[in-house]
């Protein structure tokens, strides 16, 4: 399926209704308003293609960048790409559901994310904090190393408060998912998520939304979750 075709199989998908909810949350024109479930009929046609995944993110369409990550074959993607995939992420959809989850696939996953964090931009702290929520909820504990995520824990205690607002709620995410996901450091994120206690996130144009990752872990463990890992990163 070509580049023209996916694209007028997008435009066709669209909902007004979609394209309203995506633009409150921090989309932007150009973009048709594709519910993602919607997506999946077409993505089983085409698989993985890279080359298309490229050229569809390059658009700045927020429904084609969206499917781009959904199509892409991370194992064909170098830092570079991943680098030019995150300067193109212009909102939190984009950086953690999109460039982070696909990122998450790759063997440098963790140095990539590790600069991103250290960046001190906003998206791409929080793309960076995202990929190890997600590496964390699907690869084997044994993968880790202990030492780096538990001064990792320590760095989200002293920063969180004082850090941009998506960065924030990624940071929060984290500490919930070495909680849930990372069990040689379950003790010590929930340590972390109560020394940190409420955290106030901002969103533009709507009610500021109060994040409590303590509440969130005890809740999950309450469950039986405790050591939950997803069998895929992408859907």
């Amino acid at each position: 399926m070509d580049f023209e075709t996916v694209m007028q199989e997008l435009e066709a998908l669209g909902k007004e209704r979609t394209k309203k909810t995506y633009i409150s949350n921090g989309a932007h024109e150009p973009l048709f308003g594709v519910a993602t479930g919607a997506m999946k009929p077409l993505a089983k046609k085409i698989k993985k293609n890279q080359p298309l995944a490229d050229r569809l993110y390059a658009t700045g369409n927020y429904d084609a960048m969206y499917f781009a990550g959904i199509i892409a074959d991370p194992l064909a993607m170098t830092e570079a790409d991943f680098e030019r995939w995150i300067d193109g992420a212009y909102f939190y959809m984009l950086s953690d559901f999109v460039v982070a989850v696909t990122l998450a696939e790759t063997e440098f996953a963790q140095a990539v994310a590790d600069k991103w964090i250290a960046s001190g931009e906003e998206l791409k702290m929080s793309a960076g904090w995202s990929c190890y929520c997600w590496l964390l909820g699907n690869r084997p504990d044994a993968e880790f190393s202990e030492s780096p995520l538990a001064s990792m824990l320590d760095m989200v205690k002293n920063t969180i408060h004082d850090s941009p607002d998506r960065t924030k709620s990624a940071m929060n995410n984290f500490i919930y998912t070495v909680g849930i996901s990372y069990l040689p450091l379950h003790d010590k994120a929930v340590e972390t998520a109560k020394a940190v206690g409420p955290v106030e996130i901002k969103r533009d144009k709507k009610k500021s939304s109060i994040v409590l990752a303590f509440e969130r872990i005890q809740k999950d463990v309450d469950r039986g979750m405790l050591g939950f890992k997803r069998k895929h990163v992408r859907c």
